[in-house]
């Protein structure tokens, strides 16, 4: 008879162990799933790309991906609410042979000018406005040559958390 009942408990403990594993769930704790997109476009001739900066000095993409040659359509939103002299950001387009910290730190103390260094601006492909709070500019220009090219805000200090990867294919 204990033969039979240990027999009964074996049984049972398996049976109930197997149905536990059939029911486990697989949960990622801590992984970041950023988005990189190519540009939204509306041909093949015309890449529409809207990018957005916020208070916490921020761009919502930190890679762009066009075509060489594309007309690009690029269109930056502040959607923060601070004020242009306190919190304003505008998107630069770097050339390939251009120093993102030398740039940046020139614009630092080029106010005049929008924060864009008048000596400098053969290190541009393309820029928009400065903006504040709210605002947005729309800006066109062709894809250059392919490659990596940076984009960064040139608002004092802001390039080393604003700036991303502009890859041209």
């Amino acid at each position: 008879m204990k033969k039979i009942i240990l027999a009964f408990i074996a049984a049972l403990a398996i049976s109930c162990g197997d149905n536990k594993k059939e029911e486990k769930t697989e949960v990622k704790i801590g992984t970041k799933v950023e988005e990189v997109t190519p540009a939204e476009t509306t041909d093949d001739k015309v890449a529409e790309i809207t990018i957005t900066g916020n208070d916490q000095m921020k761009y919502d993409k930190n890679e762009i991906r066009v075509k060489a040659g594309q007309k690009v359509k690029l269109t930056l939103k502040h959607v923060g609410k601070m004020e242009k002299t306190v919190m304003g950001h505008n998107w630069a387009l770097l050339t390939q042979d251009a120093d993102m910290a030398t740039v940046g730190q020139a614009s630092a103390v080029a106010a005049d000018t929008d924060y864009i260094p008048a000596d400098m601006k053969d290190k541009f492909i393309a820029h928009t406005k400065m903006l504040g709070g709210g605002e947005s500019d729309t800006i066109e220009f062709d894809a250059p040559a392919p490659g990596t090219y940076t984009f960064m805000c040139t608002f004092p200090g802001h390039y080393a958390l604003m700036q991303g990867k502009f890859i041209v294919e």
